[in-house]
């Protein structure tokens, strides 16, 4: 069994950075697909960052120039590395992974981290 645990939210100024982990645990042979997604009280929950196995990336329109996504295959490990954030990324964050497992392919999630920009 395969579990997300994200960490590194928490209350910063607009204009700030964060940077988010997602460590995966458990058996995890390859990462198809590592994302990173986003819900704000009373909104839909939105993709925010992807990252595929061959390295290419997508992100949201609204994060593009200020968000980053990266991997740690050795780690399991996913991040996202915001900066210039504003108080619409005010948000909870969860970790989603495609992943290839010994049980087959798989999705996960993480159970989210609260990011909260404020001044």
């Amino acid at each position: 069994q395969v579990q997300l645990a994200e960490s590194g939210g928490g209350l910063v100024q607009p204009g700030g950075s964060l940077r988010l982990s997602c460590a995966a645990s458990g058996t995890v042979w390859s990462m198809y697909r590592m994302e990173w997604y986003r819900q704000a009280p009373g909104k839909q929950r939105e993709l925010v960052a992807a990252r595929m196995i061959d390295g290419r990336t997508n992100y949201a329109d609204s994060v593009k120039g200020r968000f980053t996504i990266s991997s740690d295959s050795a780690k399991k490990t996913v991040y996202l590395q915001m900066s210039s954030l504003k108080a619409e990324d005010t948000a909870v964050y969860y970790c989603h992974a495609d992943v290839e497992t010994p049980k087959g392919r798989g999705n996960y999630w993480g159970q989210g981290t609260q990011v909260t920009v404020s001044s």
